[in-house]
C-alpha cells in the first residue's frame, strides 16, 4: 500500500474502538443484569446485542493482531473489518431497539414510575413492610425485589395495591410504565390491567396479572407474600 500514513491511523483507530468498545460493555452489562425486566422479549434481545457486541470486538482484535504482522494480505483484512463492521450495525440497531421499544435506560420518573424508586428485601414470605403509610403520591409507584420476583407497589385514589411487575405480554416492566385511575399501562405496547384485580382491561396482553394483600397500619405498608 503506497499511504502507509492511513494505516498507522487505521491501527491506532482500532486500538481506541476496542478500548471504548470495552468500557461500553461495562454500563451494558449492569442495564442488562438490574435494568431489562428478567423473562421477558427485552431481556432475550439484549442477550443477542450482548453477544453479537462480544462477537464484534473479538473479530476487530483479531484485525489488530494480524495488522501486527510484517507480512500482511490487506483483502483479508478488508475483510475481516467489513464483517466487524457489519456486525457492529446490526448490535446497534438492536441497542436502538432495546432504548425505543422496550425503554430500556428512558427516564420515566415525570411519571412517577416506580423503576427509579426501588428497594430490595431479604424476607421472601409472610407479610413484609415495603412503605411508610404516606411514602407514595396518588398514582406513583415503587418497584419492590425479592429474591424470585418483582413486584410492585403502587398508591391509588383508595389505597395502596400490589402486583406482578411482569407484562403478560412480553414480559415488560409495569413499574416503568404509567398509573391512573386503577390503571397500569404497560410502556412497551400499551396493554392495561387493573391493579386493583389484575384483570387485563386491554391487549395486546391476552391474561391478567397477579395481584396481592396489602395491609396498611397508621403508618406502615405491608405486602403479603
Amino acid at each position: 500500500m503506497d499511504k502507509p500514513g492511513l494505516l498507522t491511523t487505521a491501527y491506532y483507530l482500532n486500538i481506541a474502538g476496542i478500548g471504548f468498545g470495552l468500557l461500553a460493555a461495562i454500563p451494558g452489562l449492569i442495564d442488562f443484569i438490574y435494568t431489562v425486566p428478567p423473562k421477558s422479549s427485552g431481556k432475550k434481545r439484549a442477550a443477542q446485542h450482548g453477544i453479537i457486541n462480544v462477537t464484534m470486538l473479538l473479530i476487530f482484535t483479531s484485525a489488530f493482531f494480524y495488522r501486527r504482522n510484517t507480512d500482511i494480505n490487506h483483502y483479508i483484512l478488508l475483510l475481516i473489518e467489513t464483517i466487524g463492521a457489519a456486525l457492529l450495525g446490526v448490535a446497534g440497531w438492536m441497542g436502538g431497539t432495546l432504548v425505543y421499544r422496550n425503554q430500556i435506560g428512558i427516564d420515566h420518573r415525570y411519571a412517577n414510575a416506580g423503576k427509579w424508586n426501588a428497594e430490595y428485601f431479604d424476607q421472601q414470605n409472610g407479610a413484609v413492610v415495603v412503605a411508610t403509610n404516606d411514602e407514595l403520591k396518588v398514582n406513583a409507584m415503587k418497584l419492590l425485589h425479592f429474591k424470585n420476583k418483582r413486584i410492585v407497589l403502587a398508591r391509588t385514589d383508595q389505597r395502596y395495591v400490589a402486583f406482578d411487575d411482569k407484562c403478560t405480554h412480553r414480559g415488560g416492566s409495569l413499574a416503568d410504565g404509567s398509573l391512573a385511575c386503577n390503571t397500569v399501562q404497560c410502556p412497551w405496547h400499551g396493554s392495561q390491567f387493573d391493579v386493583i384485580t389484575g384483570m387485563l382491561k386491554a391487549g395486546p396482553a391476552t391474561e391478567g396479572i397477579h395481584v396481592y394483600e396489602v395491609k396498611e397500619t397508621e403508618d406502615k405498608v405491608m405486602v403479603v407474600l
